[in-house]
């Protein structure tokens, strides 16, 4: 198990006690120990509804299309969505010694609730410490085998959930989604805010919703408002990696359970940050 300390560069180890940025140390859960995860990026938003499982499998999707092995933790216990997007349906499997996620058409191994249940339209009715215990779960007892990348699909909000993820899994970056919306701010903000207080590092952050490209004339339609994620991801020094327009035909293909065959061309700059990590 690794610790990890205070995320304030500025500061040493004796002065640390005294760093206003001071993280508790954190000693995280054991991964399986069939698997090696080199890589874990943790997709985040402050509130629901912006898109944050479409951009996890845009991101999975483009990884995997340049020949990286790639995994998805769906880690939305109560909404999970992925596997649908996939086109995944049934339960998975395991041995003693532990729970093999699914794989996708494009070689994407993913662990979700919905592989674990018997009827995926149940709904999944538990308080708090049984969802942090299923995710933390997710990593200690999945087999998960070789992957470059572990993306995490949060649930919105910073509740249980990323809380669990941040002080279990040794979490090597995030990326936030936002809608354009006058709210974008507050959403960034709130996410921005969880990963300073637990010393994670923020990647950047994805602009879901940006427009819609008229099919006619090509105009762009801001059907949401005008964007304004550059002055806000300017005032917190994050970058912007990716804009991305509402595409009816990604829309289609997640609806669909073919998600494998979506290129997404609006964020290379998310796919150029992660792969530099």
């Amino acid at each position: 198990m690794s610790e990890k300390q205070c995320g304030n560069t500025a500061c040493s180890e004796s002065s640390c006690e005294n760093c206003a940025h001071k993280a508790q140390a954190i000693t995280y859960e054991k991964l399986n120990e069939r698997s090696n995860v080199k890589k874990v990026i943790g997709i985040v938003s402050g509130k629901g509804g912006v898109g944050k499982s479409f951009v996890t499998s845009s991101i999975a999707s483009e990884l995997a299309r340049k020949g990286y092995k790639v995994g998805i933790m769906d880690a939305d216990i109560t909404g999970p969505s992925i596997p649908k997007m996939f086109g995944i349906k049934g339960k998975t499997f395991g041995d003693d010694k532990g729970i093999f996620p699914v794989e996708t058409s494009g070689g994407i191994k993913i662990i979700s609730v919905n592989v674990l249940i018997d009827n995926e339209e149940d709904p999944v009715i538990w308080r708090g410490p049984v969802i942090g215990g299923a995710v933390k779960q997710f990593w200690t007892d999945v087999v998960w085998g070789e992957l470059d990348y572990l993306l995490i699909d949060m649930p919105p909000g910073t509740g249980d959930v990323p809380l669990t993820v941040f002080q279990s899994i040794p979490v090597d970056g995030i990326v936030i989604v936002t809608s354009p919306q006058d709210l974008v701010k507050l959403i960034v903000k709130k996410a921005y805010n969880m990963a300073q207080q637990m010393s994670i590092p923020v990647l950047g952050v994805v602009e879901n919703y940006s427009y819609l490209e008229c099919p006619d004339c090509g105009r762009k339609i801001s059907v949401f408002g005008e964007s304004k994620i550059d002055d806000t991801a300017a005032e917190l020094g994050l970058k912007v990696l990716g804009k991305i327009p509402i595409v009816p035909e990604m829309a289609q293909k997640a609806d669909e359970g073919k998600f494998d065959d979506v290129k997404n061309n609006y964020i290379e700059t998310a796919i150029e940050t992660v792969t530099s990590l």
